[in-house]
């Protein structure tokens, strides 16, 4: 018999815990096939909702924004290609210049959930930018990642030309911010069950397990 758990991901294209967390999510839901089945929503966070069209050195901006020296921010990213590179994800850091606005890329992905193409979206957006060190914020790169991930080239012309569905994205940034989510990625499953941070595919194993009424297999 199989479980279904409703999964909402508050997560944002610029956040590379977010990148690893969802390697390891889909991980773990790989390893429970069969046992359950998940339906992803990605909800939408901004890091820097402040960020300018032209963008800003990622160095820069990381060592102001948190208060490190730039050696400590390469030192974390390094962190990161580490642990990305444990759940099958690639980072290139050194091809991740700038930080770019992500709203755009919101408004696509809540249209992309509507259509039914969200994941791959959201997996392209992720590898765009941390993989090929792509702008995000870019019409021309949003463009192609949608058509590459299924989804009709026209309809997301008139999305990006426009403003639609920023009345929807900004409801669901209050929605979730005023439900104390502050920092991502912030993984909620049947709407009670909260876990924070780039776990690894073990933890979240056992948490779905545990929604799901699951025992937990001895190792």
């Amino acid at each position: 018999m199989t479980t279904r758990i409703k999964i909402d991901f508050v997560s944002d294209v610029s956040c590379p815990w977010c990148a690893v967390g969802l390697s390891s999510l889909e991980q773990a839901l790989a390893r429970l096939d069969g046992e359950v089945q998940a339906e992803i929503h990605f909800q939408p966070f901004e890091l820097n909702p402040d960020m300018p069209p032209e963008g800003q050195d990622t160095i820069e901006r990381l060592s102001r924004k948190y208060g490190m020296t730039p050696e400590q921010v390469r030192s974390n990213g390094e962190a990161i290609t580490a642990r990305g590179s444990e759940v099958g994800f690639t980072f290139n850091m050194d091809k991740r210049t700038h930080t770019y606005n992500t709203f755009d890329a919101h408004r696509l992905l809540h249209w992309a959930g509507l259509e039914g193409h969200q994941l791959e979206l959201k997996r392209a957006l992720l590898k765009a930018y941390f993989t090929d060190g792509e702008n995000p914020s870019a019409h021309d790169v949003l463009l192609r990642l949608c058509i590459e991930s299924g989804l009709d080239a026209q309809r997301a012309g008139e999305i990006l030309n426009s403003d639609e569905y920023a009345t929807d994205v900004r409801e669901r940034e209050r929605f979730y911010a005023e439900q104390g989510i502050n920092s991502v990625p912030a993984i909620i499953m049947n709407d009670r069950h909260l876990i924070q941070g780039g776990q690894t595919p073990d933890t979240f194993e056992n948490a779905l397990r545990q929604v799901a009424g699951l025992t937990t297999p001895s190792r």
